[in-house]
């Protein structure tokens, strides 16, 4: 009888450590997956910074082009509406215009689009600040002198320098409600409607001061 009772117990003693043993095995299975899903995570986790660093400066590059694409074309047009080429003969300006006609075309076959993400608001305030610069645009012909006071007041709302002149404090309150990509693009859309502006009051004051040469000169040859 007590043999069977001191069996009894070592077999029920075995059991326990079994039981213990698994449920090790099982614990310790569980720590090294734990382990195991932190590294992958943690490598996935670096893999997709890296990405996000390459990401944006593709972003940077592709803006960077938009903004190449601008610049050329820009000074293709200003070389065809420049004074020199009035003061050329017909066929070398015809010539000319054919080169930048043909250099123009190649520019803009090359398309180039970065869309920003914007929210409702961004998206309100971008339509309201391009609706404010168009109404000066649209009335460029009417008073050259007005429009470039009220753009520079315009462009000094976006830049964090002192300004020359006044701001805009509208205008200023609009812009800082867009996206911060849409704010450096309006910065640049003013910064080549004034130089345009500049550009044409310089041809604008030579074609006056060339009028007046010829006005004095005949009035010489009359006297």
């Amino acid at each position: 009888m007590a043999q069977a009772k001191i069996s009894a117990k070592a077999n029920e003693g075995a059991q326990q450590q079994q039981q213990q043993q698994q449920f090790g095995g099982q614990l310790r299975g569980r720590f090294y997956r734990s382990t195991s899903m932190a590294d992958r995570s943690s490598r996935l986790l670096e893999n997709l910074d890296q990405l996000e660093l390459r990401v944006e400066a593709f972003r940077d590059a592709a803006s960077a082009m938009e903004q190449e694409k601008e610049t050329l074309l820009e000074m293709i047009h200003n070389i065809q509406n420049s004074q020199d080429m009035r003061h050329i003969s017909e066929g070398e300006r015809e010539e000319l215009n054919l080169t930048a006609n043909r250099l123009m075309g190649r520019t803009l076959t090359v398309e180039v689009s970065v869309e920003t993400i914007r929210n409702a608001q961004q998206q309100e305030s971008l339509l309201h600040a391009t609706k404010m610069i168009d109404e000066i645009v649209n009335k460029l012909l009417d008073d050259l002198e007005d429009a470039k006071i009220r753009l520079m007041s315009l462009y000094g709302a976006c830049t964090s320098d002192v300004p020359a002149g006044p701001i805009d404090q509208k205008f200023q309150s609009v812009v800082i409600g867009c996206a911060i990509e849409d704010q450096k693009k309006i910065k640049r859309r003013l910064e080549t409607l004034l130089r345009n502006l500049e550009n044409s009051e310089k041809s604008i004051t030579l074609l006056e001061h060339q009028k007046s040469s010829v006005r004095q000169s005949c009035n010489s040859k009359q006297d």
